[in-house]
């Protein structure tokens, strides 16, 4: 562990070293990705330090036990400084865990009703509110790719991307179908009803992740439908496309510009290409990925919201809250916490196996 954290040192000094050169600072593109790169050591750098200094007052105090006078003292000081020691190293350890290359990036997310009908559409509409109070809360912007909104509420479809700092660190772990319990603003009887509503999130790809080649792609450019604006459905807008050897479609119609129109129903494709890409990819690595959290299946229960008894349950961890009131409106931060909280302990027993 202490070799890979006076590697990290020495990469952070270098770093701080590039900075400080003309040629380097005269390069935008350089300099920003040096200074995020640096920004993503700091917190090591920062506790190694602390972690190097309290070994320098262990040692010290370690050299006064022969001292009649303060060995006593002393040996207080030893034990004190071993817990702190002990703490510092558990930290350490999972900022050591690989960090997943996707974090930093922004996201699609997907939200279909699925199982319920009407019902199912109205809570694909909750879900969807729930994430966008969530991005209000931590400064991030939704943009709205493709949405069907459903006739009774909410929407059979909606597709947005959330663009802001490490956001898919955060909504990662949200892809699968999320389950409902409640009474429906149509049920005469007062009967509990259970309904789905999938999620799918996807990090934003970059052209050269995505390897997507137009070639394989046709593209449809038709009138835009639904709503969007009267000025919208004017013009021939609206752009699907056809990944012809994945037979996967998108669609997106939000824009009045068919080129923004296009420019999004890209950056989906490239999202989804890369997704499979990923999914074939923990398939074949199997049983090395019993650290994960989740498969991302769209089929796989990840998330019961209990209205009668206030109650969300994350089935995966055994997590169980009874504020689901406060969760609808974006407070999920003890979810995620806990489920990250889960992932780097997943993967530090991986690591010890």
């Amino acid at each position: 562990m202490i070799e890979r954290l006076e590697a990290i040192l020495n990469r952070y000094n270098e770093i701080t070293n590039e900075l400080t050169k003309p040629e380097v600072l005269s390069d935008i593109k350089l300099s920003t990705k040096l200074s995020k790169e640096q920004a993503n050591l700091n917190e090591v750098v920062e506790l190694y330090k602390v972690y190097k200094q309290l070994l320098e007052d262990i040692d010290t105090a370690k050299s006064m036990l022969h001292d009649k006078d303060l060995a006593s003292m002393a040996k207080e000081e030893i034990e004190i400084d071993n817990e702190k020691k002990k703490e510092i190293e558990e930290k350490l350890e999972i900022l050591l865990i690989p960090k997943d290359p996707n974090d930093d990036k922004n996201v699609i997310v997907e939200i279909r009703g699925a199982a319920g009908g009407d019902e199912a559409n109205i809570f694909a509409g909750d879900l969807f509110d729930m994430y966008k109070k969530l991005a209000e809360k931590e400064g991030w912007k939704i943009d709205i790719i493709e949405e069907e909104k459903s006739e009774a509420g909410g929407y059979s479809k909606i597709s947005f991307m959330v663009k802001g700092d490490a956001v898919y660190s955060k909504l990662k772990y949200e892809s699968g179908a999320h389950r409902v319990q409640r009474v429906p603003a149509t049920e005469t009887q007062g009967r509990v009803h259970t309904s789905t509503a999938t999620v799918l999130v996807m990090p934003e790809v970059e052209d050269v992740d995505a390897n997507l080649d137009m070639n394989d792609v046709r593209i449809d450019i038709t009138r835009s439908s639904g709503c969007g604006g009267q000025g919208v459905n004017t013009t021939d807008s609206a752009v699907r496309l056809t990944h012809i050897p994945t037979g996967i479609v998108v669609y997106s119609q939000t824009e009045r510009s068919q080129i923004k129109n296009k420019e999004k129903a890209i950056k989906i494709l490239q999202a989804r290409l890369y997704d499979l890409k990923q999914q074939e990819r923990d398939k074949e690595l199997g049983e090395e990925r019993r650290s994960k959290i989740g498969t991302g299946d769209r089929s796989e229960k990840i998330r019961t919201y209990n209205y009668p008894q206030n109650r969300v349950t994350d089935h995966r961890i055994g997590f169980t809250l009874n504020t689901l009131d406060r969760v609808m409106q974006g407070d999920i931060d003890k979810v995620i916490n806990a489920l990250i909280t889960e992932d780097q302990k997943r993967k530090l027993a991986d690591k010890n196996i």
